[in-house]
């Protein structure tokens, strides 16, 4: 599969791309990115720090007052939630949010996840994200001659994102910026153009196929 070449000037690259068919050329499967997506969001989620209920206090159980005649209610031991050091009634435990998924799973559901927006027309192929001058405002102006409707995720070839267009993109509304290593199918599909750059698509094929 080849994709156009462009500059972040909006012109066109001096050539073409392949795209490997085993990493953009997938069909989409709804089931297999739903699972992705699942259990991307179950593992970033944290959990409360339990805390000690009746039974996990510490404290005598003797019973410390008469039955009858004191003027207040029978209590049996110091434990209960209403008394001072007592046992949290209905208080946060520890939940695990930290499902399993099988990595040949997670790997297909990123492959999918990419050749759905190659299906789609919404991946754009740029030679690299160099600008002269980390600037807000000439940058916004170059990104308009694309006209990425909603939010575009750009994604680099290098373990960081370029710093430059990370700094001028960091006040742009909807540019989110993401180095190859940080690919994951959640930003992929939440982003309405996805925009990888030559060392981005080889990054990633090559994360595949070692």
């Amino acid at each position: 599969m080849k994709a156009k070449v462009q500059t972040l000037d909006g012109k066109a690259a001096k050539s073409d791309v392949d795209l490997n068919d085993a990493v953009f050329g997938i069909e989409p499967r709804a089931d297999i990115l739903h699972r992705v997506v699942t259990w991307q969001l179950e593992s970033r989620r944290g959990t409360a720090r339990g805390a000690r209920e009746r039974s996990d206090v510490a404290r005598t159980g003797k019973k410390f007052g008469k039955q009858k005649g004191g003027g207040t209610a029978r209590h049996g031991d110091r434990r209960a939630p209403i008394f001072i050091g007592g046992g949290k009634a209905h208080g946060p435990r520890v939940r695990d949010f930290n499902p399993s998924l099988n990595k040949k799973i997670r790997t297909l559901g990123l492959k999918m996840a990419l050749s759905s927006k190659a299906k789609d027309g919404k991946l754009v192929v740029l030679d690299n994200l160099d600008i002269k001058d980390a600037k807000t405002k000439s940058l916004k102006g170059q990104l308009e001659q694309f006209g990425f409707a909603g939010r575009a995720l750009f994604i680099d070839g290098s373990d960081a994102a370029n710093e430059a267009f990370k700094k001028a993109s960091a006040n742009l509304i909807g540019i989110d910026t993401l180095p190859a290593i940080g690919a994951n199918v959640y930003d992929i599909l939440r982003a309405d153009t996805l925009v990888l750059t030559r060392a981005g698509i080889e990054q990633l094929e090559a994360r595949f196929n070692g």
